[in-house]
């Protein structure tokens, strides 16, 4: 194996994804900011989910807006649907693997809050059922996606789709896109200055 190609041939793939992305996803992006600081301005939340790489995502997420992104601010509401181990289990044993973000967000979710999916493949059924739970409360609908977004789009008022086909290089986008979006919203909310 030449490592060098290797190393290069990675970063030409995410360079090309970057740029796409960037090309593609303004638009999505500025309108998932603004639903999110509706939603926080109006005394929501943000609730994060997805499985395996994009679980970790969630909870990165959450954790730079209800504790810190650049500074030191108010705390912004949002939390993870992956990290509670025992809701996880007793929803995956007593309900199904399909329902372990859906009954988390019928006990938690109100309408103004937004549920924002991740999820590389858009195929994924416990995410299906999550989307369809928050919509039938009225909880606004997002998702990070890629793949072509798989089956999210009918079930999202918000969707930025990855214009890629490799997990890695979506899940590379998801958490750029996501820590973006952790950026502008501390802006928008005027909670450290645009410069910071």
């Amino acid at each position: 194996m030449d490592l060098n190609a290797f190393f290069k041939a990675e970063f030409a793939e995410h360079h090309e994804v970057a740029r796409r992305s960037e090309a593609a996803l303004a638009g999505a992006f500025a309108g998932l900011v603004g639903a999110c600081v509706k939603s926080i301005r109006g005394g929501g939340k943000l609730m994060f989910f997805g499985n395996g790489g994009s679980a970790a995502d969630a909870q990165h997420l959450a954790t730079e807006l209800t504790v810190r992104y650049k500074s030191d601010r108010a705390a912004i509401a949002a939390l993870a649907l992956t990290t509670d181990t025992s809701a996880l289990t007793a929803a995956g044993n007593d309900l199904g693997f399909e329902r372990v973000f859906a009954r988390q967000i019928e006990a938690l979710g109100r309408p103004g809050d937004v549920a924002v999916a991740i999820s590389t493949s858009g195929k994924s059924p416990n995410i299906f059922a999550a989307l369809k739970q928050a919509k039938a409360m009225g909880v606004v609908t997002a998702a990070f996606g890629g793949k072509g977004g798989g089956g999210l789009g009918p079930l999202c008022d918000h969707l930025l789709v990855v214009p890629s086909d490799t997990t890695a290089r979506i899940q590379e986008m998801h958490i750029t896109l996501g820590q973006m979006l952790c950026g502008a919203l501390e802006i928008e909310l005027g909670l450290t200055p645009s410069g910071a």
